[in-house]
C-alpha cells in the first residue's frame, strides 16, 4: 500500500504578515523552523520513513523538508526539486498585504481572485519588483504572469503523474513538501475533490498530510499527524 506524506511550508514572514507571496521568495519565521522540526519529530514518532522525497524551487519549502528530514536523521534522502511543484504565482498581487487590498478592491473582488477556481489576479506588470523572468531558476520557463488554482492545477498534475506516481506504484514512500495551492492540486486529484469543494480546503503549516494509497493511487484515508 503505497504511502504519500504532503507536507506545506512552515510559516513564512509574509504568512506571518498576511501578504499575497506566491512565487516570490520569502524565509522562514521562527515559528516556521519550529512547525518544521516538529512535523519530522512527530513523523518520525509515527513510525514514517521515506525513499525519496520532492519539493518546490522555492526556499520556504526546500527549508521546511531540510528541516523535518533532519529531525528524522534523514537528510541523505534523495531530493528532486521542480518549480512545477511552486505556489501559484499571485501575479500583481504579490507582496500586498491581504486586509489592505480588500479595503482598496473591496472583499467580494478579492475573495473572487483569492478563491475562483479559474479567474486569476491581475497580472504582474512587467519590470514589476516582483518580476522573476530573469531569476536562474526559471531559465527557459515562460514564468507566469498570474495563475488561478485551474492554472496551478495543470502544472502540478502533469509533473506527479510522470515523476512522482511511478515511484508510488513501484512501492516507494515518498515526501511531498511544497505550499497551499500546489499541495491543494495533489489533493484535489487524490482525494477526488470537486472544483467547488478544493476551494475551501485548508492546509494548515507544518502539518504532515499522511496519504494511505490504493495501488491505483486512489485514496483509502488521509489524516494529519
Amino acid at each position: 500500500m503505497p504511502t504519500l506524506v504532503l507536507l506545506r511550508h512552515g510559516q513564512s514572514q509574509w504568512n506571518l504578515e498576511n501578504r499575497f507571496t506566491g512565487w516570490w521568495d520569502v524565509g522562514l519565521t521562527e515559528k516556521g523552523v519550529a512547525e518544521a522540526t516538529d512535523a519530522g519529530r512527530r513523523m518520525a514518532a509515527a513510525g514514517l520513513d521515506f525513499d525519496a522525497a520532492f519539493t518546490s524551487v522555492q526556499s520556504r519549502a526546500i527549508k521546511t523538508l531540510n528541516l523535518a528530514l533532519e529531525a528524522m536523521d534523514r537528510l541523505w534522502l534523495p531530493v528532486t526539486k521542480n518549480w512545477q511543484l511552486n505556489e501559484r504565482h499571485y501575479g500583481g498581487l504579490t507582496g500586498l498585504n491581504k486586509a489592505e487590498t480588500a479595503a482598496k478592491h473591496g472583499e467580494d473582488q478579492v475573495l473572487i481572485w483569492r478563491r475562483s477556481f479559474d479567474v486569476p489576479p491581475p497580472p504582474l506588470e512587467p519590470g514589476s519588483a516582483f518580476d522573476l523572468s530573469t531569476d536562474r531558476r526559471y531559465a527557459g520557463i515562460a514564468v507566469p504572469a498570474a495563475e488561478s488554482l485551474k492554472d496551478t492545477i495543470a502544472r502540478v498534475l502533469p509533473y506527479f503523474e510522470a515523476e512522482i506516481a511511478p515511484q508510488l506504484r513501484d512501492g516507494k514512500r515518498v515526501i511531498i513538501a511544497a505550499h497551499g495551492n500546489s499541495l491543494r492540486a495533489l489533493v484535489k486529484h487524490l482525494s477526488n475533490v470537486s472544483d467547488a469543494d478544493i476551494l475551501h480546503e485548508e492546509i494548515p503549516t507544518g502539518q504532515p498530510m499522511v496519504y494511505d494509497l490504493n495501488d491505483d493511487l486512489t485514496a483509502i484515508s488521509r489524516r494529519y499527524l
